[in-house]
């Protein structure tokens, strides 16, 4: 069982949180089953259930017994599992270690239910269909045998109800034991019987299949929205070719790999865990990911993610972080924490459901006795009418109307590299009126590059040579920023002998027996003319940092430099224009530089901020009435993140961000947090479809039933059809791009 230490509850007790992989819950109804069923449990303090990641958290005591936990579950038919936080590939099932004496294995054995199928088992294995086979079975041969033999009518349907019937009774009375009484098997259950009473055997056995076949049909919605982001766990292989004592490297375990092994990996390869390049150079394939479609370029030095595809060149990795903790599963565990966080249209809805469904029962009560009490009806007549009111009454199309659409809109955003921590944050995200951006690596690329070239006398490519000559093996960002732009031009800079830092000003040494500087445009002034001294004051009111180099003591060129723009930053900016939503620059960085990039953006800039002057401008937007996201990735963001409306972290942003964010972007797009916008204005365009689809279906059915227009089958298909057609609606949202 997989436990982490948690808070310290009421009398001092230390608190644990245990989490389960609970097999078959589909739908809100199962979940209000076992959470009510948990919360009897002594030494439990709180349950939290996500019906979309299939997985139940329990805060209890340190003493309480897992069986405790999972005995309740296998009453009502679930399975339960440890859900171990690795869950990366086949040979991490058992969490290295954690199926030990005190794990919790499989309990699906003991109970039948059409609930506990186990996900991983293809849906026409299941119990599940199973007993949707064996009733509707018994239904045909009922029917057939009633055409051949009339006479054995009397006996042959109530048999055929009663091979699905005791089932469904057994769940019904196990969940009123674990204190839900109005599940939908009860109201299934009383209605079956009641039709049984009143001679409506056929209709009744009917019913029941029908109600079957669509359990079954919410199962295998709930088990493909659920694959979708589990589905990512399969990207990372089973095994890694481990280098060990100067050997020929050994194919080893990929789950058991510890942070410091070095693992080659091969063209074609997967990478099997996250780590930094040793040594090689080949472009890697990260769109199973981050979604990005672009292979990266990746050499010494550089980062690589488990699970992305090596294109043409051997890598030597270093592993920088255990199974459990690489990109893939925290991602995975990120998504699934976040499923089960509940959005505040979920949490009304579960509000209303508490009392709808009482509600329904109360109404049903109602048709079956004030017409023959008050005005003489039939009681055969109503107390059918009251049944089909019954079928009509489960809410369960309502309570995942809400939850199915936020889990299908967060594995959506998840496989294309947007993360988003829980519902609350997804709806959020749509009623956002204004962004602020941190400029330096979120905007920006994060370093600078060599925007341009200007040489007096001598050629670019010269200009280039040399200043590339004094810079090599330089760390600075600028020394980076020429090598860089030389190494793209092709350009091998010459030998430099006789190097000089010069303190405050550059560096000189020689080049070919030539005395070159590379120096600052104030160090380098008395060298300039006139003209030379206007265009350097050009670049540097556009933000750009100018270098002066000088041959022999003469102005041989200019080279000037600047953290661009992403390549995608204005159309991103943009996009958020087109929806509504007006963006600003909030940066330390000095006001000419923001200036000159805002501009280009088409933005306001407020610069040469700290970090609680960013703190200031956003509390400031929401006095003023304006719901703020922020954007940044550093660790001078974390205040203004955290006091956001929504507060989301760019890719490559610090742990520090990336913690005290609601969301993140992983692959560094400013066009995705217009993404990010779009995929919540959709997925609660979804949540309002989806409570009209199954309010508007129910509303229109009690109509009916009351008014004698339809009866118990038509009830049956309006509530296990609601369910079935709101997930599939929900499922819509799993392929949208925009």
């Amino acid at each position: 069982m997989y436990e982490t230490q948690g808070d310290v509850g009421t009398g001092g007790a230390v608190l644990r949180t245990s989490r389960y992989r609970v097999s078959g819950m589909d739908c809100g109804s199962c979940a209000a089953k076992i959470e009510t069923a948990l919360r009897r449990v002594p030494g439990v303090r709180e349950v939290r259930v996500s019906v979309p990641a299939g997985t139940v958290a329990v805060s209890h005591e340190g003493g309480l017994d897992a069986d405790a936990v999972v005995r309740p579950l296998a009453a009502l038919g679930y399975g339960a599992t440890p859900a171990d936080p690795v869950a990366v590939g086949p040979a991490a099932v058992c969490g290295g270690g954690c199926c030990g004496s005190g794990a919790v294995h499989s309990h699906t054995h003991s109970h039948s239910h059409s609930h506990g199928d186990a996900d991983e088992a293809p849906w026409w294995r299941g119990r599940k269909a199973r007993l949707t086979v064996a009733a509707g079975a018994a239904l045909a041969a009922a029917t057939v045998l009633g055409l051949l033999v009339p006479a054995t009518e009397p006996w042959a349907f109530p048999l055929a109800l009663l091979v699905g019937l005791v089932p469904v009774a057994r769940r019904a009375l196990a969940a009123a034991r674990a204190g839900t009484l109005f599940s939908i098997e009860m109201l299934m259950t009383v209605a079956a019987i009641g039709a049984l009473l009143i001679g409506a055997v056929e209709e009744a056995a009917t019913v029941l299949v029908l109600f079957l076949i669509g359990e079954l049909l919410e199962g295998v919605a709930a088990g493909r929205a659920r694959a979708g982001i589990r589905g990512l766990t399969a990207l990372v292989p089973d095994t890694a070719l481990l280098e060990q004592d100067g050997g020929a490297p050994q194919a080893v375990p990929a789950a058991g790999l510890a942070v410091g092994s070095v693992i080659l990996v091969r063209p074609g390869d997967r990478v099997a865990a996250d780590g930094i390049v040793l040594s090689g150079r080949s472009a890697v394939d990260e769109s199973p990911v981050t979604g990005e479609s672009v292979p990266k370029p990746k050499g010494e030095g550089d980062a690589v993610f488990a699970g992305t595809i090596n294109a043409d060149g051997a890598l030597r990795v270093r592993v920088t972080a255990a199974a459990r903790d690489n990109t893939i599963a925290r991602i995975v565990r990120l998504v699934e924490e976040a499923q089960a966080s509940k959005a505040p249209t979920e949490r009304m809805i579960d509000r209303f459901a508490r009392f709808y469904t009482p509600g329904i029962v109360g109404v049903a009560a109602l048709v079956a006795l004030v017409p023959p009490l008050a005005f003489g009806g039939g009681w055969t007549e109503w107390i059918y009418r009251a049944l089909a009111v019954l079928l009509i009454g489960c809410p369960c199309a309502l309570v995942i109307s809400t939850p199915a659409a936020i889990a299908a809109g967060l594995s959506n955003g998840a496989r294309r590299g947007l993360l988003l921590k829980g519902g609350a944050v997804l709806e959020a995200l749509g009623r956002i009126t204004t962004v602020a951006f941190d400029k330096t690596g979120t905007l920006t690329e994060g370093r600078p590059r060599v925007t341009d070239l200007t040489p007096f006398g001598a050629g670019e490519a010269e200009l280039l040579a040399d200043a590339a000559a004094l810079e090599a093996g330089s760390s600075h960002p600028l020394a980076r920023a020429i090598l860089a732009a030389a190494a793209e031009r092709g350009i091998a800079p010459p030998a430099a002998e006789e190097l000089t830092a010069l303190p405050g000003a550059g560096l000189n040494g020689r080049v070919g027996g030539r005395l070159v500087a590379l120096l600052s445009p104030q160090a380098a002034a008395s060298a300039l003319s006139a003209a030379q001294a206007e265009q350097t004051a050009a670049f540097a009111a556009t933000g750009k940092t100018v270098s002066v180099l000088l041959v022999d003591g003469v102005a041989a060129g200019l080279i000037a430099m600047r953290d661009e723009p992403r390549p995608d930053a204005r159309s991103g900016i943009a996009a958020l224009d087109r929806a509504g939503i007006r963006s600003l620059m909030v940066t330390g960085d000095n006001a000419r530089t923001a200036g000159a990039v805002a501009g280009a953006l088409g933005m306001t800039a407020h610069a040469e901020l700290l970090p609680e002057d960013k703190l200031r401008i956003v509390r400031g937007l929401q006095a003023g009435g304006q719901r703020v996201a922020k954007v940044g990735d550093g660790i001078n963001d974390a205040p203004a993140l955290a006091a956001a409306d929504v507060g989301i972290a760019m890719g490559g942003g610090t742990d520090v961000a990336l913690e005290t964010a609601d969301a993140a972007i992983l692959h560094g797009r400013v066009g995705d947090v217009a993404a990010m916008v779009a995929l919540s204005r959709r997925t609660m365009a979804n949540i309002r479809q989806n409570i009209a689809l199954a309010l508007g279906l129910k509303a229109v059915f009690l109509l009916t039933t009351v008014l004698g227009v339809t009866g118990l089958w038509p009830a049956i298909l309006a509530d296990t059809g609601a369910t079935v057609l709101v997930t599939a609606n929900a499922l819509r949202l799993l392929s949208v791009r925009a």
